[in-house]
């Protein structure tokens, strides 16, 4: 990446800028939102208290060898007691917003039915704190935890449960439409249907493979149920989804790698992006087409429904994949977790050994951020709304100093050097913010306690929150704003 050069700090080199707090609020395009994100399976615990009833990864994550650490989520950050001291700490960071997610069974326990009073209550609560705070509220709708029940009827392989999700949504607009400023319907339906559904590495735990491609269109279905809910109540927020994005790079030459990069790029990004954006799903390649048959086969009123015209496109982004030949080993696995089945696949993600990598293996690369905008630009010309990147961070290994400090410079660094391309975006893309994943150091999925994500360190045992250097360093920022 060669940014430009910053006139404010004109004592530092060009690689050093970035780095440098308020140089880099310079440039920051004026009304451009700073916000942190969580998800509430990963920060709330209390996962037996005010009528709420277990997710599909409470199930997970009681079965053993599910957690690498063994640990579970019950307590998780205990944020469902200590919310007020989180938009403290906020407030005291100095973001505009707040992205969290409402608990599906939290607010309707059973997934199907009325709504729990005691769940609402509490996002009552933290939604009036936000907004005491200054903080906007962006709210996502499911952020993974199906209720349990709706997993006992074949969760998101059942086409039922888009339509108990757009129930669930106007639960949700009903109780908080006049204050939440934007809405996330789904978070992330890749990950669900690769790490859930095919390889068995997150809750469900199914090892279908291709089989379950149909989740991506009942999620799809789902998410454009949940926007004709939320505008049938007339909420004031608007309204997008959010989906990761990895540009696919084929690692070697020959027709074989090019198309398993195809493959990818397809089963990864376009298959959900493409019915949102454009109202239909991709030309697929005639020999992917026997793969692809549950997407081809769809009616074309359920792509007019999923095609909900939009007020902006969340994007998260991590990092970007290699995909060469042969099979998966161990070390070649999404978050280096083996999946059973992966070996009868002909691909595999490769390292980038020439890139600095986070303590989960993945690289660090801020130029791929701009290659997944511009992959919008291009794919989507015309039809893209305003872009907000909805997640970006890393997990690295955090040390506390003997004076209780934890200097975590690898990532500041990587918050810099990400928001500098954010700041810049691609010509024909509308950036419009970026949420840093994350606030707290949670439970992340299935690596427990074991990979830390946040801005503010949390101590396990004592549930004491420690703002960490890159806290302090983005609070500089913010605060030199304008």
């Amino acid at each position: 990446m060669t940014p430009a050069k910053n006139t404010t700090s004109p004592k530092l080199t060009e690689s050093e800028w970035t780095h440098d707090a308020a140089g880099l609020a310079a440039l920051a395009p004026k009304d451009f939102t700073f916000g942190v994100a969580t998800a509430a399976f990963q920060i709330e615990g209390a996962i037996r208290e005010g009528g709420r009833e277990p997710s599909t990864w409470d199930t997970f994550m009681g079965q053993p060898e599910r957690i690498s650490d063994g640990s579970d989520a019950s307590i998780a950050t205990d944020h469902y007691h200590r919310y007020p001291e989180d938009v403290r700490l906020m407030k005291e960071l100095g973001v505009d917003a707040y992205r969290f997610s409402i608990g599906w069974p939290r607010v309707q326990p059973g997934g199907v039915g009325k709504a729990n009073r005691e769940g609402l209550a509490f996002y009552d609560r933290l939604i009036d704190e936000l907004l005491a705070a200054g903080i906007r509220p962006m709210a996502t709708l499911f952020h993974w935890d199906t209720p349990e029940p709706l997993q006992h009827a074949g969760g998101w392989l059942n086409r039922d449960t888009a339509y108990r999700f757009a129930d669930f949504a106007l639960i949700a607009a009903e109780a908080f439409g006049d204050r939440v400023a934007q809405w996330v319907t789904i978070n992330e339906p890749t990950t669900v249907t690769l790490n859930g559904y095919a390889l068995g590495i997150h809750a469900p735990g199914a090892t279908l493979m291709f089989d379950s491609l149909i989740t991506v269109h009942h999620q799809l279905l789902g998410h454009g149920l949940a926007v004709q809910a939320l505008r049938s109540e007339d909420v004031v927020g608007q309204i997008g989804i959010a989906n990761v994005h990895s540009p696919v790079i084929p690692y070697g030459k020959g027709f074989k790698t090019g198309a398993y990069a195809e493959l990818f790029d397809l089963i990864h990004n376009r298959i959900y992006a493409d019915p949102v954006l454009l109202g239909r799903y991709p030309k697929f390649p005639r020999s992917m087409r026997t793969i692809f048959r549950p997407l081809i086969e769809v009616d074309d009123a359920d792509l007019a429904i999923i095609a909900q015209p939009l007020d902006f496109y969340g994007l998260n982004y991590y990092m970007p994949t290699r995909i060469a030949s042969g099979a998966p080993t161990d070390n070649t696995m999404p978050d280096g977790v083996w999946a059973a089945g992966a070996s009868q696949l002909p691909f595999h993600i490769a390292p980038w050994p020439e890139l600095p990598t986070t303590s989960f293996g993945w690289p660090v690369a801020p130029d791929y951020l701009r290659v997944a905008l511009a992959d919008y630009a291009t794919r989507y010309a015309g039809k893209l709304p305003p872009v907000y990147i909805t997640e970006g961070g890393a997990s690295f290994v955090d040390t506390v100093q003997a004076d209780g400090s934890i200097d975590d410079e690898s990532r500041t660094a990587y918050l810099a050097e990400h928001l500098a391309v954010a700041f810049a975006g691609a010509p024909g893309v509308d950036v419009r913010g970026y949420f840093i994943w994350t606030l707290l150091d949670n439970w992340e999925w299935a690596a427990g306690f074991s990979q830390r994500f946040g801005l503010v360190h949390v101590d396990a045992d004592t549930q004491d929150r420690t703002p960490k250097r890159s806290y302090r360093w983005l609070q500089q920022l913010l605060g030199a704003r304008g």
